[in-house]
């Protein structure tokens, strides 16, 4: 690629200016460990986090950089507002978390956020349809004893009481990987076995509940359910660890304005680097050049950004980090928005890789990643003054129907039926979340929020209130919702890839895919949550840190000053120098924006 002459000019009096410079630093790439995190979702977030409060323990100085390529933080935490009023906001994505989940609970006190219940204000009726017939139907607000009988009348008392202790049974062993000497682990699959979860995750939901003596009648129509709200999967296409995960919403919270907050704060506590907009498409290892002399960045096709590096003089080379006794290797970054000077020595992949679309130098990913099939879920959130039409659900006009409508399995149906298994009812759930006014009336509206294998047409609407919806889904008729407008007044569609489709197996994708190289959404396949995402970024930050301290050890040994060490007191505050606490976390490097 050429450049202008004058942008040669420009280049030549760079170069002159940063060699200069480099003979008064010498030691300022070095003396730092640049990390480089692609992905600020849940796992992305929460190992910045835990880097720096890591690095500050062991007094070790690091930069963090996270790469985002959407214009906020969370993933898929996200929360939108009804009728554009910001008063209101509906979780559209991830939705609640208990207080078992440690590291997300934990923030709240932290960041000084407010939990709320996610069922404040909603109607406590539900319903389990299995596109013919309601199975099961309950009143949250009736008494503990009246609802506890309806079960045992249809259930029995044993298998409602034989799933709880397996659910405890099972989050109790995997709650041990928070704690030595499970936690740090650089092999997810050593620890399923270690934790004697493999049995859980090698048979299918369907296939764990039989063993354990669990009635069919309340596997086909309670844990369905929720395997189908919390996965969009039927108890024999999902294994038996993410389905117990599903029987465990006790206690079930959310944050007061969204719990992509937890994660915000995370990422602004850590003070980290965060560049949103903005796609990583090549990784891959640094050349001397890159690492030796400045880097200057140049624009190329489709607003591409790529590296044109121009070497120092042999004197003037950087010294070698080893690790394991063998050369360092650094690797560059190439974005499709800014770029950066910096080379990295380590990278956090904290995105699923198939989605990625990152290219990788040959030997750079030195262990395969799994390619998950991941499920392609349509969520989508609606205003409407109306309630459900009995007729779609086979029942008389004026029948009472439930607020909130999960689904299982009909009788001729089988764990494949229908679109995506969805079976007879064709779609997972359908709940009524609250109460909103819709500003343009004034009138109080219903909010409701469904989970779906396909888009929901305007057919669909139609007939689950018994009103023609129009081809926009939106028609207000004069200010107003009459007769002839359309029952929808305001509507939010949005699809995800929501999570992987938990078949069985009983080998997991390892964290540490290359040297120095690290992803998190091996963890997805395993259990699917905010809570395990968040723990596995918090588990690679411990791996990132415990690599840095073994190099600085087998430095130390020979004898060497350590290139990347701060002095700490043993609380991890900083040693006291001249009444000053030191940086553990240095300013970021010059021209690093060129």
């Amino acid at each position: 690629m050429r450049t202008s002459p004058a942008a040669a000019l420009i280049v030549s009096a760079l170069i002159e200016s940063v060699s200069g410079l480099s003979k008064l630093y010498p030691d300022q790439q070095q003396d730092i460990r640049q990390i480089a995190i692609i992905g600020a979702g849940a796992a992305g977030s929460t190992a910045a986090s835990y880097l720096q409060k890591y690095a500050a323990e062991s007094g070790v100085a690091i930069n963090v950089t996270i790469f985002e390529k959407t214009d906020h933080i969370g993933g898929r935490t996200l929360t939108v507002n009804p009728f554009d009023d910001p008063a209101i906001r509906l979780e559209l994505g991830a939705s609640i978390f208990i207080e078992k989940n440690k590291i997300l609970y934990d923030s709240l006190a932290e960041f000084g956020l407010s939990k709320r219940d996610p069922d404040e204000g909603a109607d406590p009726t539900l319903g389990i349809w299995d596109g013919d017939d309601f199975v099961f139907t309950i009143n949250q607000d009736d008494s503990y004893w009246w609802n506890a009988g309806k079960a045992i009348l249809r259930y029995g008392f044993l298998a409602p009481r034989r799933t709880q202790q397996l659910m405890e049974a099972t989050i109790g062993k995997f709650l041990k990987l928070y704690e030595e000497p499970y936690f740090p682990f650089r092999s997810l699959t050593q620890r399923v076995y270690d934790l004697d979860l493999v049995r859980t995750t090698g048979v299918t939901g369907e296939q764990l509940l039989k063993g354990n003596n669990i009635g069919n009648l309340y596997a086909h129509d309670i844990v369905q359910a929720s395997t189908r709200v919390n996965y969009a999967s039927n108890i024999g296409a999902i294994h038996g660890l993410d389905t117990m995960v599903s029987m465990a919403p006790e206690g079930a919270m959310a944050v007061a304005g969204g719990n992509w907050q937890i994660f915000h704060k995370m990422v602004e506590k850590s003070g980290v680097k965060l560049v949103l907009n903005t796609s990583i498409i090549s990784i891959d290892f640094a050349e001397k050049s890159d690492v030796d002399g400045p880097a200057i960045f140049q624009d190329v096709t489709n607003d591409q950004k790529v590296i044109a590096a121009f070497p120092l003089s042999d004197d003037q080379a950087a010294p070698k980090i080893t690790r394991d006794g063998e050369e360092s290797r650094k690797y560059k970054l190439i974005s499709t928005s800014e770029s950066y000077s910096n080379t990295y020595d380590n990278i956090i992949i904290a995105t699923p890789w198939q989605f990625a679309n990152i290219a990788a130098g040959d030997g750079v990913i030195q262990q395969v990643i799994d390619m998950i099939p991941y499920v392609r879920l349509h969520v989508t959130l609606f205003a409407s003054p109306f309630r459900y039409s009995p007729k779609f659900f086979g029942k008389e006009e004026g029948a009472a129907i439930p607020a909130t409508v999960l689904t299982t399995l009909s009788k001729e149906d089988d764990v494949s039926s229908g679109v995506e298994g969805a079976g007879k009812a064709g779609f997972f759930s359908i709940s009524t979340l609250r109460k909103g006014v819709n500003p343009k009336t004034q009138r109080e509206e219903y909010l409701y929020k469904i989970f779906s294998p396909e888009k929901v047409t305007p057919e669909f609407l139609t007939r689950l209130y018994g009103i023609s919806v129009p081809d926009t889904f939106v028609d207000v008729v004069d200010g107003d919702v009459g007769e002839q407008a359309s029952p929808i007044s305001w509507y939010y569609p949005h699809v995800f890839n929501s999570y992987p489709k938990a078949l069985p197996r009983v080998t997991f994708q390892d964290p540490v895919v290359g040297q120095g190289i690290y992803y998190t959404s091996g963890m997805e396949s395993f259990i699917s949550t905010m809570e395990t995402n968040a723990l596995m970024g918090k588990n690679v930050a411990r791996l990132v840190i415990d690599e840095i301290l073994e190099e600085e050890a087998k430095v130390e040994e020979n004898g060497e000053k350590s290139p990347h060490r701060v002095e700490c007191d043993r609380g991890g505050l900083g040693a006291l120098k001249n009444g000053e606490v030191p940086k553990t976390r240095p300013v970021q490097p010059m021209f690093e924006d060129v």
